[in-house]
């Protein structure tokens, strides 16, 4: 029988996590949205560039990061596992803009290929998709 997993955000919508923060340069770091502080990139002008952890991770960096486009649909992606069945995922992914829903989807993950269903390989939203599944499946 499936079952409900978790919420989980994403933040910034141009955020590519790669790998957990070794070094925050917190005494405590603050509660993530992924569970653990990433490092990563920022894709905001189609280059990839080396992410600020604070906004890339925390998101709502519209007016206060750089490189985050004034004129951005949206805001943040936030993420939620709805259900684990043997080897397959689904999860639901809302995007929002000043914390309100502007749309949203649904991608399947196959734990063992390692793929998805409804998501570009290579985009920014598979990534973070990826992310969200590592974090979510570990033991």
């Amino acid at each position: 029988m499936p079952r409900q997993v978790g919420l989980v955000a994403v933040p910034c919508p141009y955020f590519l996590p790669k790998e957990p923060l070794q070094e925050t340069g917190w005494a405590i770091p603050p509660r993530a949205p992924l569970g653990v502080l990433c490092a990563g990139e920022c894709h905001a002008d189609g280059t990839p560039r080396l992410a600020d952890h604070e906004r890339c991770n925390f998101g709502y960096a519209r007016g206060l990061c750089k490189r985050f486009p004034a004129d951005a649909a949206v805001d943040a992606v936030r993420f939620m596992i709805l259900a684990r069945d043997g080897d397959l995922i689904q999860l639901r992914y809302i995007c929002e803009r000043d914390h309100a829903p502007q749309g949203h989807g649904t991608l399947s993950y196959n734990l063992l290929t390692h793929e998805f269903c409804g998501a570009e390989p290579g985009s920014v939203l598979s990534a973070q998709s990826r992310a969200v599944i590592d974090i979510m499946t570990q033991p």
